[in-house]
């Protein structure tokens, strides 16, 4: 069993894209396989977010959302573990500052680095960022 740290983006293109990509269906295959991902807790607030937006532009109704979530639970999800390491606003701010990032990318990859996890990521952005500080990329 292999772990990761991903990043919100490939979650949310396994739920809402109409076409999956298929970097997205493999790291989702990985998942299916018995890999483990690991999750900041800002994870679980972008996912709700992605549902919003994707419910305001009228991509999907919020019953489709709920249809959607009931599934994702029920499935895969099992295989999404919370990191428990609280990570220093002060040490994300500076890698967001360092590889002009948001805040949320900054965790996403200081998560990957301080367990010394590969990334998985559809953000380009936040990709090579990941490499230029030495994290593998999925």
């Amino acid at each position: 069993m292999n772990r990761f740290v991903l990043d919100a983006s490939v979650t949310l293109a396994w739920l809402i894209d109409q076409s999956i990509p298929p970097y997205a269906a493999r790291v989702k295959q990985l998942l299916l396989s018995g890999d483990r991902a690991i999750v900041p807790p800002l994870w679980r607030l972008e996912i709700a977010n992605g549902f919003l937006v994707a419910e305001s532009r009228g991509m999907l109704a919020p019953s489709d959302t709920m249809q959607i979530l009931q599934a994702f639970e029920a499935g895969i999800a099992r295989s999404i573990e919370d990191s428990l390491q609280a990570l220093p606003m002060r040490g994300v701010m500076a890698t967001a500052r360092q590889f002009q990032l948001t805040a949320y990318d900054a965790e996403y990859l200081d998560t990957a680095r301080i367990q010394q996890l590969p990334l998985a990521t559809l953000d380009r952005q936040l990709e090579k960022a990941a490499l230029q500080c030495g994290v593998q990329v999925l």
